[in-house]
């Protein structure tokens, strides 16, 4: 038996051995991961001897952190379970062992695999439990891959240049948690208490009420009357065949200029007036089919200060009519029908004359094609691009009044209402939304009897202010050889 004392003050131990005294040292060091390090110089009958005796104070401290965590995990894994015995089973052996250099190493050899065998059930323990508790309740939904669905990450589509980072983080945090949930929930069965399909119905709403005179109270369960909701208006959702898209617009420009304006100059009005309307097939109801038709009117108006006989001349007056009819054929392609007319409508005037410059169907044309039909269009509709080819094409131009007008001036021979030519023909269309603010629209159109070319080329670009004002730019290139 060995009886002793503690000095806190020097931090020694003395104990009496067979009727000698020992005195113990102890110098504790414990850097992170527990490095222990005790001195020991022992007195034994007047002598000293030198030994190294490990284990006493750290065993203390290992012992007391293991029943910690085995109180606070109660038990939850049998390894660990088993592991934290044989921890005190060593720990009782190794202490009551004689103090020699294989002794020693022993002690080293025991400490460090217990070590090995006790910190992985430690760590699982604590990770299962922090997952259970930070994941509950647990409710099954479906039964799913965890590698399935992976989100690639968001995407802009307001055109602003948004820095998208935050949300793809926030989006594969949440994916990374749903893994973990579902991982959970199949490798520990047990604990899923609800399934999504027979969750427990909600608890009612109790009203509570007290009573001073009678000391006591009244409990009631608050009823739901029905009375109070009113019915859902149900309305059936009519399915649109067509789709029509209306645009207006009108510019205007104004200078004035003073009479006391030193380089002089004339005041002047311009009026320009757009309208175009958008007739098409419902591709979301019928994807084979290709069915678009636009009706488009474009006049403008200007003061005319230098024409004696009229305030105002007209210096566009454009009405055109486009219809496509196509099948498809493959992915993007169609096999197409197009036709296209256009006139103007008004009477314009040669300055200070009453000759007629152009009329209604003088001049006019008509052209009717055949042949296949590109059309796309990407996911966020900021990009729309239409092209159509007929290699059989059929072209008719048309003078109403050949004695007002020489139609020779629009490639008719003297004498003739029409000209009938078959050729070829393409047409191109393409919109661009380069911002939500700044829309780009272009069209091309060309036709060819392989003996002279004729073609249009329109461009616009639109910058909206807010939905009422608006500034264009707008482009009309057009070439005839005939």
């Amino acid at each position: 038996m060995e009886r002793g004392t503690w000095n806190e003050e020097r931090g020694t131990r003395i104990v009496n051995v067979n009727g000698g005294t020992r005195i113990v040292n102890v110098i504790v060091n414990v850097i992170v991961n527990v490095n222990v390090n005790v001195n020991v110089n022992v007195n034994v009958n007047g002598g000293t001897r030198n030994g190294d005796r490990r284990l006493f104070s750290p065993l203390t401290f290992l012992l007391f952190y293991y029943s910690t965590i085995l109180l606070l995990h109660y038990f939850t894994t049998p390894l660990f379970y088993y592991s934290t015995i044989l921890l005190f089973y060593y720990s009782t052996i190794l202490l009551t062992t004689d103090n020699t250099m294989q002794s020693n190493l022993y002690k080293k050899l025991v400490l460090l695999l217990l070590i090995m065998v006790c910190l992985p059930p430690i760590l699982s323990a604590q990770t299962d439990s922090v997952s259970r508790y930070m994941l509950m309740p647990l409710i099954f939904e479906k039964q799913r891959s965890v590698s399935d669905d992976v989100p690639t990450g968001a995407t802009d589509t307001t055109g602003l240049k948004l820095d998208m980072d935050w949300l793809n983080n926030a989006l594969r945090g949440h994916r990374r948690m749903d893994d973990n949930r579902y991982r959970l929930m199949i490798d520990n069965p047990d604990i899923v208490r609800f399934n999504k399909r027979r969750l427990p119905k909600p608890p009612k709403e109790i009203v509570v009420e007290t009573d001073p005179s009678a000391t006591e109270l009244e409990v009631d369960i608050e009823k739901i009357d029905g009375g109070k909701f009113k019915p859902i208006d149900r309305r059936e959702i009519k399915n649109h065949n067509w789709l029509h898209t209306f645009v207006g617009s009108l510019h205007g420009t104004q200078a004035y200029i003073s009479s006391n304006w030193y380089q002089g100059g004339e005041n002047n009005l311009n009026l320009l007036a757009d309208v175009q309307w958008d007739c098409n097939y419902n591709q979301k109801l019928h994807p084979k089919w290709l069915f678009n038709n636009t009706l488009h009117y474009r006049l403008g108006v200007a003061t005319a200060k230098g024409d004696s006989l009229r305030n105002y001349s007209i210096n566009e007056d454009n009405f055109q009519f486009n219809s496509q009819l196509g099948y498809k054929a493959v992915k993007n392609w169609y096999y197409s029908a197009t036709l296209l007319f256009k006139t103007q409508l008004l009477n314009n005037y040669v300055t200070n004359s009453r000759t007629l410059a152009a009329a209604f169907l003088s001049s006019g044309e008509l052209n009717l094609g055949l042949g296949m039909t590109y059309d796309y269009k990407d996911k966020d509709g900021y990009k729309l691009f239409n092209l159509s080819i007929a290699p059989l094409s059929y072209n008719m131009k048309i003078c109403r009044d050949i004695v007002k007008f020489d139609p020779t001036k629009f490639g008719i021979e003297a004498g003739h209402h029409t000209k009938h030519n078959f050729g070829s023909n393409i047409e191109a269309k393409f919109e661009w939304k380069i911002t939500p603010s700044i829309t780009w629209k272009t069209r091309f159109y060309a036709f060819t009897d392989y003996k002279y070319v004729q073609g249009d080329w329109e461009n616009t670009l639109s910058f909206a202010v807010n939905s009422f004002l608006n500034t264009q730019i707008f482009t009309h290139l057009r070439f005839d050889k005939s």
